[in-house]
């Protein structure tokens, strides 16, 4: 696998780019956001290792942004001090992959790294999502049970598509505010609540058996039997 790092700090650099190379990796090594996002720019690898705070006149975030505005798809994990929840969700929003906190165990970053890499190999984009008898098109934005087509408002569409992109999985009320409403809420509003009533209304009371059901205490599951 062909690496690039794009690490200013040279004790960092130095430690990141032996252990990969004990992994049988090739490394290419950045110093500064410029050289970074030129190398990315210019040459093909199989995963970015980008550290946010840059020197060069290209942070982190800037570097990852012209990438992605160039349709350049590569895995791109961030490796950064900058550890608050808001920097995790910029470095995310930018087009980052993967988020690693320093300092951090080099096991952990190697499990990462290749994790995102089997993961870019392995998945095509996804343009349909199926629970049970319950469709959504991803591309026409429509979305359908039993063949019949189920009208959603803007908020309620978000709301499924998070449910079923976690089907058969737990899915707490953080979560939804993180996922659905950008933290604009707070936790202890009833918002998610009344959206669900609602959303349960259109999906589920029309038809014989029910998908979305409610685990108390925990949240909201999407699944289409009832065990468990």
């Amino acid at each position: 696998m062909r690496i690039l790092l794009v690490e200013d700090d040279r004790d960092v650099a130095g430690f990141v780019v032996k252990g990969l190379r004990e992994a049988n990796h090739v490394v290419e090594h950045a110093a500064n956001g410029r050289d970074g996002l030129f190398m990315a720019a210019s040459e093909q690898f199989d995963a970015i290792i980008l550290d946010r705070m840059l020197p060069g006149g290209v942070d982190g975030l800037r570097l990852l942004e012209t990438l992605r505005a160039q349709e350049n798809t590569v895995p791109v994990l961030f490796l950064s001090a900058l550890g608050q929840v808001d920097d995790r969700v910029k470095g995310l929003k930018a087009g980052g992959d993967d988020y690693l906190t320093k300092p951090f165990a080099f096991a952990e970053l190697l499990a990462r790294v290749e994790a995102l890499t089997r993961r870019g190999k392995a998945d095509s984009p996804v343009t349909r999502l199926a629970v049970g008898d319950l469709e959504m098109d991803l591309l026409s934005r429509s979305v359908k049970r039993a063949g019949q087509k189920i009208d959603l408002q803007p908020r309620e569409y978000r709301l499924l598509e998070y449910l079923m992109r976690h089907a058969g999985q737990v899915v707490t009320r953080t979560m939804l505010l993180e996922g659905v409403w950008d933290y604009h809420f707070d936790p202890q509003t009833n918002v998610i609540d009344v959206h669900v009533s609602r959303l349960r209304q259109k999906v589920d009371k029309p038809f014989p058996k029910p998908l979305l059901h409610t685990v108390r205490n925990a949240g909201y599951i999407m699944r289409a039997d009832n065990e468990g």
